[in-house]
C-alpha cells in the first residue's frame, strides 16, 4: 500500500517564513551551497502533488525574487518522487544563478 500525503515536518524554512502548514503538505528541506531550499508538496489528486519551493540563504547575498517567497514549479502535478527532483534541480538552478559558477 502506498503512503499518503499525510505528515507533516517543519522545517526551519517554514519557521523562518511564518507559514501555515496543512495537514496534508509534505515537505523536505535541502542544503546546496549554504543556502536551504524548501520544498512543500501539495496534493491535486491520488498519488500526485504540486511542487512549491523557497530559498532561504545568508542576508549577505541579494537575490531578484522576495526572500522566503514560494514559487510554484511548473509542469506538475507530478508523482511524489518526481516532483521532490524537479523542485530540487529547480532550486539549485537558482541558487546557482544568485551565487554563479561554482568551483
Amino acid at each position: 500500500m502506498r503512503r499518503r500525503a499525510t505528515w507533516v515536518r517543519f522545517s526551519a524554512c517554514e519557521a523562518a517564513a511564518g507559514t501555515r502548514v496543512w495537514s496534508n503538505l509534505m515537505q523536505r528541506t535541502l542544503k546546496y551551497r549554504g543556502f536551504e531550499i524548501c520544498v512543500d508538496l501539495v496534493p491535486t489528486s491520488e498519488d500526485m502533488f504540486d511542487a512549491w519551493l523557497r530559498i532561504e540563504g545568508p542576508p549577505h547575498v541579494s537575490a531578484v525574487a522576495t526572500r522566503g517567497q514560494r514559487i510554484k514549479v511548473r509542469g506538475g502535478p507530478f508523482s511524489e518522487r518526481w516532483a521532490y527532483f524537479v523542485a530540487q534541480i529547480a532550486g539549485q538552478a537558482s541558487i546557482d544563478i544568485i551565487l554563479g559558477p561554482g568551483e
